[in-house]
Parts: structure tokens; C-alpha cells; sequence
């Protein structure tokens, strides 16, 4: 359990803040996923690892917790049509609110407006089902619009497969096309997890990508279990803070379930003296929404906006395994709440200078709680 370290109550978003050379963004991942860099933080100091050196680095009994949420190619390119004014329009599916509607960022959504309809996919790309068109009926702000869709429940999901992309993070969309680099067919794996499974992510859990089923099985082989939650990981979550004051921020709200099963599991291996290792901030968020004033985690079925931040006292969870996240973000808040602000800090300097990857398809980290 950590608790608040001293000084944290003065903190401003200018201590979330840090300068990246580009050549830091990672924008193909390493092969094979498990000889990423591992970087170690605790109350030692730093550790240069790599990433298939984590089963010396646990030990029997300890419990690895997984997102198993499943990316669905959520980046949509299309067409707006108004009385023969057409402009072209990206979309990224954020949640779905019914059999037909979803409530999407659109670029540029300063062109969409209530009532235009826009056609997703080229004549063709969606074979004897047609075009995908959809309705925008409603806009809010900074380019959130909701979408009416001229399909419904399966129908739609296989139209949206047909015609959409993997929904990478536009940095490294940007990056790529600066470099003359096209789409790049690998994504569909690259940015899903191996043990994908439940729908509904519009980002990927991006800490489990460094796993393979060989790195799995040298776990499970010396005693380090796993189990699983799901969260359904939405862009929201990556959007960077724009309140100088960092408690007037408001979360996305994600949709998450915590099964019985998971939560029995995790709270039996902590009993016994093991250590909940969180896979991501995705399933730190969660198990912190479902943890009570015990610390035993409960079975959970709904929507979360938790948002952690210096402050937070952690009890669902003992360390957390996360890549290197975007400057004044709230996942740069939850990782500086969890190992301490100047030991993220100092942590992500020392990454810089030391050649690590960053983001999405970058390097990782394993933290422990009780820096400074």
C-alpha cells in the first residue's frame, strides 16, 4: 500500500510535463515483443532490464492481472456530402450507446453538424453489404459527435470490421507519414494483445504487448499466475490534461467487469503472501474501482471514471507493469501517484538518456511503490 508522498498537495500540471526527441517514439514495435527494455523502479533506484528477464524479477505466488479487452478497428475514413460540398472525415469510434449509435472524435468536426450525413469506406470495400453511411445527430465539443448508423447490432460490427483500420495513436500516424510511410498491414497483430478476446477497446492495452505465450509459460513454470479482468480501453484515457489545476480534469467514462473468479483469485494470492503485479494502467484503474476499504477486490460490472492522481492511496494492487506515457496525462499522473512524482521524473530522464522507446509501441516498465 503506498500512501501520499510529501509535497504532492502543491503539485501543477507543469510537473507532468517533459521534452521527448522524436527518435524516442516508438513506431513499429520490437520482434519478439518480450526483448523490449524493461526498466526496473523502486526504492533501489533504477534497474536496466529486459523485458523476458520479468520472471527472475517476480516471485512464486505472485499474480499477474490482464486487460483481455480486444481492439476493434475503430478508425474510420469517410466522406461528408452536403448538397454536393463533400470534405473528407476521420473518425474514431469511442463508445457504442445503442445497436446503432456511437460517440466518435471527429477530424475535422468544425465541418459536421447536426443532420449531415457522411459514407464511411470506398464503393466496393464492403463488398455485397454496401456502403456504411451514418447520420450525425448530435455534436459536443472538441470534435465529439454522435453517429447514427444506417446499420444495426451484427450487421454494423461487420461493416465497421470491413471498412475500418486499427485505431493507432495519431502521434504515430503523424510520425510515419513525415517518414513516407503508408499504412502498415502488421498493425491488426502488432497493436493487439495475445490473448485478446472481448470487443469493445478503442485503444489497446498497450502494457501487454511485450507478452508471448513462450514468456507466459516461463511464468506460469515458476509458479507466477495469471488471471483476467476487462476494461474497454477508450481514447479518452490518452487525452492529455488541459486544466492547470489537475483536479478540475474529468475522465472518460470505461466500461469494465471484474468477474468473481478474478476477484477470488486475487484476493486468495494476497492472502497467501503474493503480489497483485497490475498489467497496465487499464487494470490498475479498475482494480481500484472495485476495491474496498479492506483491500479485497470485489466483482465488477459497469462503467468507470476513477481518475488517479497524486493523492491516491493504492490497495488493490502491489506493483504496476506500464509502458512510457505522453507528457500531462493522466497516465503519467497515475504512474507518479503510484511510484512517487520525483521518482517518475527522475525515471523518465533516465529513460531518455538511456535509449528507451516510448508510448504505444515502445519499451516498459516495472514499478514498485515507496519512491519520493
Amino acid at each position: 500500500m503506498t500512501t501520499k508522498p510529501a509535497g504532492e498537495a502543491s503539485l501543477t500540471l507543469a510537473d507532468f510535463d517533459y521534452e521527448l526527441p522524436e527518435a524516442r517514439i516508438a513506431l513499429h514495435p520490437v520482434s519478439p515483443r518480450d526483448r523490449s527494455k524493461l526498466l526496473v523502479v523502486g526504492q533501489g533506484g533504477f534497474e536496466d532490464r529486459l523485458f523476458h528477464d520479468l520472471p527472475d524479477l517476480l516471485k512464486a505466488g505472485d499474480l499477474l492481472v490482464f486487460n483481455d479487452t480486444r481492439v476493434i478497428p475503430a478508425r474510420l475514413l469517410g466522406e461528408r456530402d452536403r448538397e454536393g460540398n463533400r470534405v473528407g472525415i476521420e473518425a474514431l469510434l469511442l463508445k457504442r450507446l445503442d445497436d446503432c449509435t456511437w460517440q466518435a472524435f471527429a477530424r475535422p468536426g468544425k465541418r459536421l453538424k447536426p443532420g449531415d450525413r457522411v459514407t464511411f469506406g470506398e464503393s466496393g470495400e464492403v463488398c455485397l453489404m454496401g456502403s456504411l453511411g451514418a447520420e450525425v445527430i448530435a455534436k459536443g465539443e472538441e470534435g465529439i459527435v454522435i453517429f447514427r448508423f444506417d446499420r444495426a447490432g451484427a450487421s454494423l460490427d461487420e461493416a465497421i470490421a470491413l471498412v475500418g483500420a486499427m485505431p493507432l495513436p495519431p502521434y504515430i500516424l503523424e510520425a510515419r507519414k513525415r517518414l513516407g510511410e503508408g499504412e502498415d498491414p502488421a498493425d491488426a497483430a502488432d497493436y493487439q494483445t495475445v490473448f485478446a478476446k472481448n470487443e469493445g477497446a478503442v485503444a489497446s492495452p498497450t502494457a501487454s504487448l511485450h507478452f508471448t505465450p513462450a514468456l507466459i509459460e516461463r511464468l506460469s513454470a515458476k509458479g507466477i499466475g495469471h488471471a483476467f479482468l476487462t476494461l474497454h480501453v477508450g481514447a479518452g484515457t490518452f487525452l492529455p490534461v488541459k486544466t492547470e489545476n489537475i483536479a478540475d480534469h474529468r475522465m472518460h467514462a470505461e466500461w469494465g467487469e471484474i468477474r468473481a473468479e478474478t476477484a477470488r483469485r486475487i484476493n486468495e494470492t494476497r492472502a497467501g503472501g503474493g503480489r497483485i503485479i497490475a498489467v497496465g494502467t487499464t487494470v490498475c484503474r479498475l482494480l481500484e474501482s472495485a476495491v474496498d476499504a479492506s483491500g479485497q477486490i470485489q466483482p465488477f460490472l459497469g462503467e468507470t471514471d476513477i481518475f488517479l492522481r497524486p493523492g491516491h492511496v493504492f490497495r488493490g494492487m502491489d506493483a504496476l507493469i506500464t509502458n512510457f506515457h505522453l507528457p500531462k496525462s493522466t497516465l503519467l499522473m497515475l504512474v507518479s501517484a503510484f511510484a512517487g512524482t520525483k521518482t517518475m521524473q527522475r525515471a523518465y530522464q533516465h529513460a531518455i538518456e538511456n535509449g528507451y522507446r516510448f508510448y504505444s509501441y515502445g519499451d516498459s516498465s516495472l514499478l514498485w511503490p515507496g519512491g519520493a
